[in-house]
C-alpha cells in the first residue's frame, strides 16, 4: 500500500458509520440489508460508505444473485496494518533516540 491508498484508507476510517461497518464485517460477510439493519443508517448510506470503503481498498464484494455480499480485504487490511506497524516502530525508535540523549541537550 502506497502512502495514497494509506490516505484513503486512514481518511475512509476516520468516519464512525464506516468503522462500525468494518466491525460488522470483520465478523462475517454481510449484504448491504444486513449492515443496514445492524446499524443506525439508511440503506442507501450504507452503500455510500461501502463505496469508499471499498475505493479505499478495505472491502471487497461479490455478488449472491441480486444481492452484493460485503467482506473485509484482507490484502487491504494487512497493507494498511503493515504501513500502521511501520510508523509505530518509527514512532517508538524516535522515543527511544530521544529519552536515550543526555538531559542537557533535550530541549
Amino acid at each position: 500500500m502506497d502512502a495514497n491508498q494509506m490516505g484513503h484508507a486512514l481518511e475512509a476510517l476516520g468516519d464512525p458509520t464506516r468503522r462500525a461497518i468494518i466491525d460488522c464485517l470483520a465478523e462475517r460477510p454481510r449484504a448491504v440489508g444486513e449492515l443496514a439493519d445492524a446499524l443506525p443508517v439508511s440503506r442507501p448510506a450504507v452503500s455510500q460508505h461501502l463505496k469508499v470503503l471499498k475505493d479505499a481498498g478495505l472491502v471487497t464484494e461479490r455478488a449472491d444473485g441480486t444481492r452484493r455480499i460485503y467482506r473485509l480485504n484482507p490484502a487491504g487490511v494487512a497493507a494498511l496494518r503493515d504501513q500502521l506497524d511501520t510508523l509505530w516502530r518509527r514512532a517508538l525508535e524516535g522515543y527511544k533516540g530521544a529519552a536515550e540523549q543526555p538531559e542537557e541537550e533535550n530541549p
